[in-house]
């Protein structure tokens, strides 16, 4: 079941990496590459996303180096290298901002589950409400030896085409959704109800509101009940990004958001249908569940001026820019009628990559938004506190609660 359908407002949230997805983007004059480590330079991204009352902002991760090689390190110095904990800005940010949703990537192969339901809740309590996370898989030798529990076979992009690359993917996905199905056991360990905190009787927490989770699986063995209480959106939300049937099944599972990558419609609409027949197989036909376009977006009152800046950025990297997503480069007008060109195909809304987030972001916030709303497919007011709602999202009854 979609939350949306096609005449309706539809849904804008922001990817945030480094100084932006273009790998040059760091060289701009906005850039504020010296500041990429401080709080501050984070805060006033999200505050700029707050401001044109998006949906919710993704902040990128990984266990190993940015590279632009995929399955190994590039060993490049001309590019930005190096990141700070998703979780904890994500937690930095949240006080200072108040209706957005922070979603911090969290990377599920060399994580604990324990460890970051609880993470997560805490940022849903920060938040007060408006937390979720992106799960992230990870296949590369060099960042598993950070590790050094478990060893991968060499990759690249060719070999996860192969029969033996599906295979691995296959069970990579598949722990990740064991993954996600025990941090939603964690979060309804405890029931709304559990702490009693009645100075009178001595009595703070009701044991019998504590649930054990005793989830048992191939790779995770975990008793529970977690030491956080239920959060207050109930289960933050689970988003995904997702190009094949592998991952389209995880979203499918598990998700409450995956981010997608159709380069046209018809494209857009092939793997909706594909979403929603594998939600069906996985007896999910009757949840909520949003797809998302994503797109790279160079914004400019100029569509040659947008065409000139990805040429100039391109020819500082020595190479043209090669996305998983679709690259647009035109006017926020322009970008307007392809999301709604999109939305028709079955999307439900959109996560833009700004490519110089000190250029771009400022242009979706500041153009794109308005112009949305003059077309009546965008708010023009936060309708509600937590990121549940903002996307239309009940909060969901505690599985463990009696009836």
């Amino acid at each position: 079941m979609s939350p949306s359908h096609p005449s309706s407002p539809l849904h804008l949230a922001v990817a945030l990496d480094g100084t932006g997805w273009h790998p040059a983007s760091w060289r701009e004059p906005v850039a504020r590459p010296r500041d990429l480590f401080t709080a501050g330079y984070w805060a006033d991204l999200v505050t700029e996303a707050e401001r044109g009352l998006l949906d919710f902002v993704t902040f990128e991760d990984g266990l190993g180096l940015q590279s632009s090689d995929y399955g190994e390190l590039d060993g490049r110095t001309d590019q930005v290298r190096g990141r700070l904990d998703a979780v904890l800005i994500a937690s930095r940010v949240a006080p200072l901002t108040s209706r957005i949703g922070l979603i911090p990537t969290v990377v599920t192969t060399h994580t604990e589950p324990f460890h970051i339901s609880k993470a997560i809740a805490t940022l849903d309590y920060v938040s007060t409400g408006r937390a979720g996370l992106r799960v992230q898989i990870s296949a590369r030798p060099h960042e598993a030896e950070h590790f050094g529990r478990r060893a991968f076979p060499p990759l690249n992009l060719d070999s996860l085409r192969t029969p033996a690359g599906q295979q691995l993917l296959t069970e990579h996905f598949d722990e990740a959704a064991d993954y996600v199905e025990v941090v939603r056991r964690l979060w309804d360990s405890w029931e709304d109800d559990a702490e009693i905190r009645d100075v009178a009787t001595g009595r703070f927490v009701d044991r019998d509101k504590l649930h054990y989770i005793d989830f048992r699986g191939e790779r995770f063995s975990v008793k529970g009940p977690s030491i956080t209480p239920r959060p207050p959106q109930g289960q933050p939300i689970v988003s995904s990004l997702a190009h094949q049937t592998v991952p389209y099944r995880l979203v499918a599972r598990q998700a409450d958001i995956g981010y997608v990558t159709p380069h046209d419609t018809d494209d857009a609409r092939a793997i909706v249908a594909e979403i929603r027949a594998e939600q069906d197989a996985a007896g999910r036909s009757g949840e909520p569940l949003h797809v998302f376009g994503d797109f790279v977006v160079f914004l400019d009152d100029d569509p040659a001026e947008a065409q000139a800046r990805k040429e100039r950025l391109d020819t500082l990297d020595g190479a043209e820019l090669v996305s998983d997503a679709r690259v647009f480069a035109g006017t926020p007008a322009q970008l307007a009628d392809l999301l709604q060109e999109f939305q028709s195909a079955g999307l439900t809304g959109f996560r833009l990559r700004p490519a110089v987030l000190g250029h771009d972001l400022p242009a979706i916030t500041r153009a794109l938004v308005p112009e949305l709303q003059g077309r009546g497919a965008f708010r023009t007011a936060y309708e509600a506190d937590t990121l549940r709602g903002l996307l239309g999202l009940a909060r969901p009854a505690n599985r463990y609660a009696a009836v």
